[in-house]
């Protein structure tokens, strides 16, 4: 059975597109408001911070000529000798990188032991108590506020040179970020576990061990993945400092203007990251589809 819509009086129509209108207009008028206020701000914050377009438009050519002296002459005829001379120190350098993916793994690891003990306490749907929150919280603040570089600096200072810096800057700065991922992870759990367990007179260790860690364990694990891919770009700059690793090798290069090594050092770089970001992103997939196929 068809339903027939009786029209709207043209009183009525002609008031509701009026309103339309003047809700349309309102939403304009709010959008320009917000983009010329955001212009505003993006000015004074580039004249406050000295930005000067003009500057960089003159002086592209000398980064641009710079680039090019980076890359070394390959030529098709005599492309296997031009390979072996851009990287005749490939040995060198790879047992470097390796050192620098090992300070990534031991920073991460460190880093996300720390961050382990720790979100449980800086959840505010488990913290025993609201000071021991408070604590936590701030204590991870100040791990992720400090630059891994100003870390690496002081222990530098303390310590000496060598990989344990760069091991030690990453693990404190990887507490502080992971603590932060993982607390949010636990505060958005189900809570009916949790309950049920507290219901049983089940102690807070063993609330968070058998309600809460099953729960989070793969965002854990995903999260702890994309640290370590952060955590070895950090690691190449740590050699900066005299933390160890290729970047030492970099910086060498870039000071002596060995402009050939420091494309090789960089490209081998890039591609490890890229290797690194391919292998662990189809882990956290893996990892984050098992989880919600339960």
């Amino acid at each position: 059975m068809a339903v027939r819509i009786e029209p709207l009086a043209p009183e009525r129509a002609a008031a509701l597109a009026g309103a339309y209108e003047q809700a349309v207009a309102a939403s304009r008028r709010r959008s320009l408001a917000i983009l010329g206020t955001l212009l505003v701000l993006v000015l004074v914050a580039g004249w406050l911070a000295e930005v000067r377009p003009l500057a960089l438009v003159e002086n592209i050519g000398g980064l641009t000529a710079y680039l090019a002296r980076l890359v070394p002459p390959l030529a098709p005829a005599t492309l296997p000798a031009d390979l072996a001379a851009w990287y005749w120190g490939l040995p060198k350098w790879l047992s470097l990188l390796g050192e620098t993916l090992l300070m990534a793994y031991l920073g991460t690891l460190l880093g996300g032991i720390g961050a382990f003990c720790l979100c449980f306490v800086a959840a505010a749907n488990l913290a025993p108590s609201r000071s021991v929150l408070f604590l936590a919280r701030r204590f991870l603040e100040v791990c992720r506020t400090v630059p891994e570089v100003v870390f690496a600096l002081i222990f530098v200072i303390a310590f000496g040179l060598g990989p344990m810096v760069g091991v030690l800057a990453l693990a404190i700065h990887s507490v502080g970020a992971l603590g932060k991922l993982f607390s949010e992870v636990v505060e958005n759990i189900d809570m009916k576990p949790v309950e049920g367990l507290r219901a049983t007179g089940g102690s807070w260790v063993e609330t968070v061990r058998f309600a809460v860690v099953p729960q989070v364990l793969s965002n854990f694990a995903s999260y702890g993945l994309l640290r370590f891919e952060i955590n070895v770009r950090g690691a190449s700059v740590m050699g900066f400092v005299g933390a160890g690793g290729i970047g030492q090798e970099l910086l060498v290069a870039i000071r002596n203007f060995y402009n050939a090594d420091v494309s090789a050092i960089l490209l081998m770089i890039v591609l490890t990251v890229v290797a690194i970001d391919l292998a662990t992103e189809r882990l956290r997939h893996a990892l984050l589809g098992r989880e919600a196929a339960r």
